[in-house]
């Protein structure tokens, strides 16, 4: 029921009203407060209403935040000494789809052991539905005309108390017609002249795609390199990615962000935790300092994990979910549009990619209705021919200077390959060895 990162799926599909209502029965059986927020997306007014009446069935208290972004919502489980909060979004997807995200009072999704809890309660129909006179009550707490709701005005105090900047900067950020504006407010308080696009929200996403990918991020790259503009941010529907363009336009790749913001965040003998497919850069460049990166499965919910244990100052997935443990376990865009704002406010990120050196990261995947079998079949056969790898997720294989990683897709038929190494004609070399290894589980499989 859960993916890497919360229940998600097409909406009259997998994620339906029935299932909002069960979901909302599940976590209620032993939560008696929790905070309930929803992205832009229309679907997510029913689905919100079908979840808040399945956990006040249960004779849990509400706290309705409306129309939220997730780090909002997640922060505010602690905030109102509530046990437990949840979001209705499907995240950067497309408006066909959306999904429930459970967030923890310490703002951390729930993690494998509460996805499965809750995923026997909804497959068993475990509930602890309550008489009339024993249902929950739903307190509202939406934004009033013209005013900001206190979870606004909490999350907001928390982003610009998180940060200094040295100077103003001239910032364009991109919502995507989603929940990240609290983004421009936290910016525009830290002293920034902010321009905005794609600002009202709209669960259709008519400005762009949700995901802020470099293809989706064409129009925020050409303005700010059109402009005066120092930096450009990007988030996507319900603001826990975030997404960067430095002054001269160029649009910050995933793996160069978990570098910086790394590198900023941690110290000598700190650790920072990122997936299995994080590039060789990010290791170069945090080892220069002194900093061990520690993987995680690929995953937000699994980064926040291990981004909660002693010692580990900073959490990343190149995909855009940035978590700054000290703060809060939840990817946190508007904080880390903050926090990126403030190094471009020290020395331009133009000037900082310059640190990072580079190296030649090939993605590929390749189709099959057998993945689960597929990738038994790899791991088998990959374990008994290299020395060092790892089965975190997938089957990683370190080769000294270079990389490969098979791992099957949590949401679609597909294995997914990555190569890296620190010239283009290794990298190619070894794309190449692991594809052959996936085409021979392939055809073994197929043959079977």
């Amino acid at each position: 029921m859960f993916g890497t990162s919360g229940i998600r799926g097409q909406v009259g599909e997998e994620v339906t009203a029935d299932l909002a209502l069960s979901v909302g029965r599940a976590v209620g059986v032993d939560a008696d407060r929790v905070v309930v927020g929803r992205d832009a997306r229309e679907s997510g007014r029913l689905l919100a209403d079908a979840l808040t009446a399945g956990l006040r069935e249960s004779g849990t208290d509400v706290v309705d935040l409306g129309f939220a972004a997730t780090p909002t919502v997640a922060r505010s489980v602690a905030w109102e000494d509530a046990d437990a909060g949840a979001v209705v979004t499907a995240s950067h997807n497309p408006p066909e789809d959306n999904g429930i995200k459970l967030w923890q009072p310490s703002g951390q999704a729930y993690d494998s052991p509460l996805q499965d809890l809750i995923t026997e309660r909804v497959r068993e129909e475990t509930t602890d539905l309550q008489p009339w006179d024993g249902l929950g009550e739903r307190e509202r707490r939406h934004a009033e005309e013209g005013r900001s709701s206190e979870a606004h005005r909490r999350h907001l105090d928390a982003l610009v108390d998180a940060v200094e900047l040295s100077g103003s900067l001239s910032v364009v950020v991109d919502l995507g017609n989603g929940a990240g504006g609290i983004a421009v407010d936290a910016l525009a308080e830290l002293g920034c002249a902010v321009e905005t696009l794609n600002a009202q929200p709209d669960g259709s996403f008519p400005g762009r795609p949700s995901e802020p990918t470099p293809e989706n991020c064409e129009t925020l790259a050409a303005t700010v390199a059109a402009t005066d503009a120092d930096l450009g941010i990007a988030h996507d529907g319900d603001a826990d990615r975030m997404r960067a363009v430095a002054g001269d336009g160029t649009y910050l790749s995933g793996d160069v962000t978990l570098a910086l913001l790394a590198r900023a965040a941690a110290s000598e003998g700190d650790s920072v935790a990122a997936p299995v497919d994080t590039s060789l850069a990010v290791d170069d460049h945090l080892a220069a300092a002194g900093i061990d990166l520690v993987h995680t499965k690929v995953g937000d919910v699994y980064v926040a994990e291990r981004a909660s244990e002693p010692g580990v100052a900073f959490g990343g997935e190149p995909s855009g979910a940035w978590i700054w443990p000290g703060e809060t376990l939840c990817p946190d865009g508007p904080l880390a549009a903050c926090k990126i704002a403030a190094l471009a406010s020290e020395r331009p990120l133009v000037d900082r990619l310059a640190d990072i050196e580079t190296y030649p990261i090939r993605r590929g995947s390749v189709e099959t209705p057998e993945k689960g079998r597929v990738m038994d079949r790899v791991r088998d056969e990959v374990t008994d021919a290299y020395d060092d790898v790892t089965t975190l997720d997938g089957v990683r294989v370190n080769l000294g200077d270079a990389w490969f990683l098979l791992r099957a897709s949590g949401t679609q038929p597909l294995v997914r390959i990555t190569a890296e190494a620190r010239n283009e004609q290794r990298c190619e070399a070894v794309l190449a060895e692991a594809r052959d290894y996936l085409d021979a589980a392939i055809e073994a499989v197929d043959g079977a």
